[in-house]
């Protein structure tokens, strides 16, 4: 990767690692829908103009479908529960879980896909599980039902990622990126409409709150896509996709410098062999056996 590469990858991991942060100032005050259904509308009402402006309208009305069950599946649930997530855990922890989407795409592949599952991947997914257990079992609070509610909802996100990955692939191949980001999060900002009068704020939000938000939509949301497919398009898919491994990294950090959170022993050990897991199961780390065979 050339050093302008580098860069967008480190600033796309930085901006992905700060929605953890702005969702944990935002979602308490504004609630997890009320926070999503902004963002998404907010992103999309950015991405609109870039849009209309390269005349692919039509791809959206031709794609939009898909495009909703992609806005449902990668958008408005994942969110949302990240969201839920975010009241009760750290931004450092909640990006942890996020984190383990890989590992969960390597086992709904297998599923789905019929994609084999070599020794190395096993061992992958063993070492994520354990990773996830670290994670929770070595915390220095309480395992509160809502903690374990939190916990639930950051790895049923990167589920819904998971299964909405496999769905993109078989449905919206070479759909154009621009089209892929507009439209599943309008999408998403439908399918959050009718939750709002049911779920709004008690008070209105603070200055500060309505900043997250802000950073939330147009930097960790319209700039990231921008940046992600820039990306893909510059250096591949499969390099792109290393960003997966630095957000969290970014998520402690920026938790810890702005809202003083601790890093502690689990997030630091399960958070390592969360990521190793992931990355031994996607073929990241490479090991000297259970590969399959090149066909």
């Amino acid at each position: 990767m050339k050093p302008l590469q580098i860069v967008e990858l480190l600033s796309l991991a930085a901006v992905w690692g700060g929605s953890f942060l702005f969702m944990r100032i935002a979602a308490p005050e504004f609630g997890p829908i009320w926070l999503i259904e902004i963002r998404v509308l907010l992103a999309a009402l950015t991405l609109l103009p870039l849009l209309l402006k390269q005349g692919l309208w039509h791809e959206l009305q031709r794609h939009r479908r898909a495009l909703m069950v992609v806005g449902l599946l990668n958008s408005a649930l994942p969110f949302s529960l990240l969201a839920f997530t975010s009241l009760f855990l750290p931004a450092g922890m909640t990006a942890i879980l996020n984190g383990t989407v890989p590992f969960f795409g390597v086992a709904v592949a297998y599923v789905w896909l019929r994609e084999p599952l070599t020794l190395s991947r096993l061992l992958g997914l063993l070492l994520g599980f354990v990773g996830v257990v670290v994670l929770v079992g070595l915390r220095g609070t309480a395992i509160t039902p809502d903690i374990l509610w939190a916990i639930a909802a950051g790895l049923c996100a990167a589920l819904m990622y998971a299964i909405a990955a496999p769905f993109i692939r078989l449905n919206l191949q070479g759909v154009p990126s621009l089209v892929f980001a507009t439209g599943s999060q309008l999408s998403a900002a439908v399918f959050l409409l009718p939750l709002l009068p049911f779920t709004q704020p008690d008070d209105l939000p603070s200055q500060r709150a309505v900043l997250a938000v802000l950073g939330l939509a147009l930097l960790s949301t319209s700039l990231a896509y921008i940046l992600y497919f820039r990306l893909i398009h510059s250096v591949g898919s499969t390099r792109a996709l290393t960003v997966t491994y630095l957000i969290p990294l970014f998520a402690i950090l920026w938790g810890a410098l702005v809202l003083n959170e601790a890093i502690t022993v689990s997030m630091l050990a399960g958070g390592a062999l969360i990521l190793w897991g992931t990355a031994i199961a996607n073929q990241v780390i490479k090991l000297p056996f259970g590969t399959a065979p090149s066909p």
